[in-house]
């Protein structure tokens, strides 16, 4: 089968940092289904990975997380799924990854593809969809549902992958305020397209910006973004006993900026759930199924921005390089071989 990988960690202009190459056609066991890819999306994580994980020598890794495909294939543990089933999921981060004609990936956390949506525009939306999910009610803890809720969301860098969800379930889903953050014309339009109550400039002081919207309490905070750059102001801005979720990597957090307002801290990982394999796994295949639903009934839509062609090396180097710049608005996908 056809697949893009690395051999080593080099800068994304070097010819070799990512390559094409073909390999075996793998075969699933236990509750792996092998999928058909058809579409995949490209995320800061696959750049972040290319950096820092160094396959051994001699082996190739392929990149790759989100994926919208058709299962081939399945093991013989599997009762989720058939061979013909359209599907869509982001993969774990251990194993080989969705850049490539066909993947195994554990049924657990795998969901039904939306019926109305391309192969395309389903690829764009798990990843994102599971991190925004989880980060706003599982980590956050809000409760779903329309009733009016006397606080104040903040998205930092709410025009990025997650936060093109984020917006749209904190909105649809829940009565909260939404505020996001943005710094340029296309990126604000984008926030306020997807639902946003207001836009506010994360390059200038986010505090009087906020004060001068008269909203309510900023009680909850997702850091999506240079949360190592905006942690004081955070810090500042969150009401007392808020919560403040964050899901980058900042090489260091004073933690202690938070203690006056006994306000907490929470690490989002939509990895968690595969890695560890915790006993609510299969709570990933679920929300899918859930988002997948909630788009089909026109609540949510895709984040896809850019189709930017087939999927090889040349295309997923441009990808890269467009996240790398980090002046991306919502999705970047590739579809076929």
């Amino acid at each position: 089968m056809k697949a893009v990988g690395y051999r080593k960690s080099l800068p994304i202009d070097a010819p070799d940092a990512l390559i094409d190459f073909e390999t075996d056609k793998p075969e699933p066991r236990g509750r792996d289904i092998r999928v058909a890819v058809k579409a995949i999306s490209a995320n800061p994580v696959d750049y972040k990975v290319r950096k820092r994980a160094e396959p051994p020598a001699g082996e190739t890794k392929i990149l790759g997380f989100d994926a919208a495909g058709i299962v081939d294939a399945v093991g013989p543990d599997v009762s989720l799924f058939k061979p013909g089933d359209e599907v869509w999921y982001a993969g774990s981060i251990q194993r080989q990854g969705t850049n490539s004609e066909f993947h195994l990936v554990d049924e657990r956390i795998v969901g039904h593809k939306p019926k109305t949506l391309s192969f395309a525009q389903s690829a764009a939306l798990p990843l994102t969809s599971i991190t925004a999910w989880e980060l706003l009610f599982d980590r956050l803890g809000v409760a779903p549902g329309k009733s009016v809720d006397p606080r104040t969301l903040l998205i930092v860098g709410g025009a990025g992958g997650v936060g093109s969800i984020l917006i749209q379930l904190a909105r649809r889903l829940t009565g909260l305020t939404v505020i996001a953050t943005a710094s340029r014309p296309e990126s604000r339009k984008w926030c306020l397209d997807l639902g946003a109550h207001h836009v506010v400039d994360h390059s200038k002081p986010m505090k009087d910006q906020i004060a001068a919207l008269k909203v309510p309490p900023v009680a909850l905070i997702a850091a999506l973004t240079n949360t190592d750059q905006h942690f004081p102001a955070l810090a500042d801005i969150i009401a007392p006993q808020g919560k403040l979720g964050l899901i980058d990597d900042p090489a260091s957090l004073n933690v202690n900026l938070l203690k006056g307002k006994a306000a907490s801290l929470h690490w989002e990982s939509m990895f968690t759930r595969s890695s560890c394999q915790t006993d609510d796994m299969i709570a990933q295949h679920n929300l899918l199924d859930d988002v997948a639903s909630l788009i089909d009934n026109g609540v949510l839509r895709t984040t896809l921005d850019k189709v930017l062609g087939k999927i090889n090396a040349t295309n997923l180097k441009q990808a890269h390089t467009l996240l790398e710049g980090g002046r991306s608005t919502g999705k970047l996908v590739l579809e076929g071989w």
